[in-house]
C-alpha cells in the first residue's frame, strides 16, 4: 500500500516536471533569439566596455550584470576622500556584514540588544553621526562618529 501510494507520488511528480518544462521552453523560445533594440545597443557596447562578446550568449544574468557592477563599484571606491569613509564602505560590503540582524532576540540566551546597542551598530553600519561633537572629560575632543 505505502510503496503505491509512493510510486503513484513519484508519477505525479514527473509528469510535473514534464509539464513545467515544457512551459518553461515555449516561454523562453524566443528569449535567445530577441531582436530587441536594447539587446543589440547593449551588445554594441559590450566590446568596448568589457571585451569580447562569447559565441553562445549566456543565458545567466550574472554575467550580464558583473561587469557593469564591477565599474560602477570602481567608479565609487575612486570617489571615496577620507579614510573613515573607505573604511566604512569596507565594513559595509564586507561578506556576512549584516547577519546579526537575522539573529533572534532572546533575551534568556543573551541575544537580545538594547535599545542603545541597536542604535550605536547602525549608525555605525549606516555612518550616522552618532553624538554631538564636544570636549571628553579626560580632555581629548569626541568627534560626532564617535561612541564612548
Amino acid at each position: 500500500m505505502v510503496y503505491r501510494v509512493i510510486h503513484e507520488t513519484a508519477v505525479v511528480i514527473i509528469i510535473i516536471i514534464i509539464i513545467i518544462l515544457s512551459l518553461q521552453d515555449d516561454l523562453l523560445s524566443d528569449c535567445a533569439k530577441s531582436d530587441s533594440v536594447f539587446l543589440l545597443s547593449y551588445l554594441s557596447d559590450w566590446p568596448t566596455k568589457f571585451g569580447g562578446i562569447p559565441d553562445v550568449l549566456p543565458t545567466k544574468q550574472p554575467f550580464w550584470d558583473r561587469p557593469g557592477v564591477l565599474e560602477d563599484r570602481a567608479l565609487f571606491e575612486a570617489s571615496l576622500k577620507s579614510t573613515q569613509v573607505w573604511a566604512s564602505f569596507l565594513a559595509a560590503s564586507s561578506q556576512h556584514t549584516s547577519d546579526w540582524l537575522f539573529a533572534l532576540p532572546i533575551a534568556s540566551c543573551g541575544l537580545r540588544l538594547d535599545y542603545e546597542a541597536v542604535r550605536v551598530a547602525v549608525g555605525l553600519r549606516l555612518g550616522l553621526d552618532l553624538c554631538v561633537p564636544h570636549q571628553c572629560q579626560c580632555g581629548s575632543p569626541v568627534d560626532a562618529r564617535t561612541y564612548e
